[in-house]
């Protein structure tokens, strides 16, 4: 059974200043000393974002392989380790899964066992419902902000529009005579399968469902 700790800063400058390496490094051997652990190894992260999930790290991933059951993990404080308290409750529960013990030195030590695991966890799925709302927000307002700019958000294309290089949709001239003369057709009482045929010939290819939805008309099929 090995003890791993866990160490990490997000940009280069602070390797040797502020939450340091060295100072994060010295925490976690103090720590296993005066609880009669011996640290084998540590894993240094260096110049990488918290944003960037664990298992996507490069010292990160290899903690993540290196561990077995009854392996212990040491690192500094939640924020060394997890981008979100959402990302830290998916991977405590990998963890505890795998039967690897995760101590939190700013928790107050192991958050995986039976001691103040279920106080973290409590606390821990209520930030992370609070981050799932405001995640759920921010989406909401961007989609209302693109939409009001006439911003393509994803999905099937419209006919008669290109998607722009700002994202926009940007009307396309063969695809919109296209339409024209679709409406012209539809209102001559063609069907869409017909329609759909003659555009095809025009190297203009649209299904009858499509075409359906572009003209808004119940009219004959």
């Amino acid at each position: 059974m090995a003890v791993h700790g866990y160490v990490r800063v997000s940009t280069e400058r602070q390797v040797d200043e502020g939450v340091s390496l060295g100072a994060q490094e010295r925490a976690l051997r103090g720590y296993a000393l005066q609880h009669g652990l011996a640290l084998d190894r540590v894993f240094v992260e260096q110049g990488v974002s918290g944003s960037t999930p664990i298992a996507e790290r490069p010292a990160g991933a290899k903690l993540l392989a290196a561990l077995r059951p009854g392996d212990t993990v040491l690192t500094p404080k939640l924020d060394r380790m997890f981008r979100s308290a959402l990302d830290a409750l998916r991977v405590l529960d990998q963890l505890r899964a795998r039967q690897v013990r995760l101590h939190l030195l700013d928790l107050g030590g192991d958050v995986t066992g039976d001691g103040i695991s279920k106080l973290v966890f409590t606390i821990l799925s209520a930030v992370a419902e609070a981050e799932r709302d405001r995640t759920r927000e921010r989406i909401g307002e961007v989609k209302r902000d693109q939409r009001g700019r006439g911003r393509f958000l994803g999905g099937k294309r419209p006919v008669g529009y290109r998607v722009g290089p700002d994202g926009e949709l940007v009307a396309d001239a063969r695809e919109q005579a296209a339409l024209a003369q679709a409406r012209e057709l539809r209102a001559a009482g063609w069907s869409l399968r017909q329609i759909s045929a003659t555009l095809a010939g025009r190297g203009v290819a649209v299904s009858r469902a499509t075409l359906h939805r572009a003209l808004a008309d119940a009219g004959p099929r």
